[in-house]
């Protein structure tokens, strides 16, 4: 189901004539999902990779295993990697990668429990957005609420940027 900020973020991206593509792990799938059913979803979402597993992320996203063992398959910097990665798959404006912990039984540990999630959105210009945020619940619960913060971060960050410059 697309969220409130998510058929939000999709109009601004259709108005600023800009195409978006996403690379999920612990969502698995659900963001591609969310923008395919907004109404702009035939103007603005060209697709998505779904990167669960490390070696998804090492074999497919050429993320190196060095970054991988240095930091987690769920973390700040391979997110980052995996936006910026987007490009060689999607010729796309919006680059959204999403990672994190929905359960326990991965890389979890007192400074970043479970409920975890990193996001990181690059639009043109080198404007970009990396985020951390703690979420709690069930597994879909975190998974659904990364989502609609996903769309929220999208939106203010398409905010700052006028339409010219993008």
């Amino acid at each position: 189901m697309a969220t409130e900020s998510i058929i939000l973020c999709s109009r601004r991206i259709a108005e600023k004539h800009l195409k978006v593509a996403v690379a999920e792990s612990a969502t698995a799938g659900r963001l591609a999902t969310a923008f395919a059913l907004t109404p702009d979803s035939g103007q603005i979402f060209l697709g998505g990779l779904v990167c669960y597993d490390a070696c998804t992320k090492e074999e497919l996203l050429n993320i190196p295993p060095e970054i991988i063992e240095k930091f987690t398959a769920e973390s700040a910097e391979v997110t980052q990697l995996l936006a910026e990665r987007l490009t060689k798959f999607f010729k796309t404006d919006v680059a959204i990668a999403i990672t994190g912990l929905t359960s326990p039984g991965g890389s979890e540990k007192e400074d970043k429990p479970v409920g975890t999630m990193f996001i990181h959105i690059k639009i043109p210009n080198g404007v970009y957005c990396a985020h951390r945020e703690v979420f709690s619940g069930t597994p879909e619960t975190i998974i659904n609420k990364a989502v609609a913060r996903t769309g929220e971060l999208l939106c203010n960050l398409l905010d700052s940027v006028s339409t010219t410059s993008v």
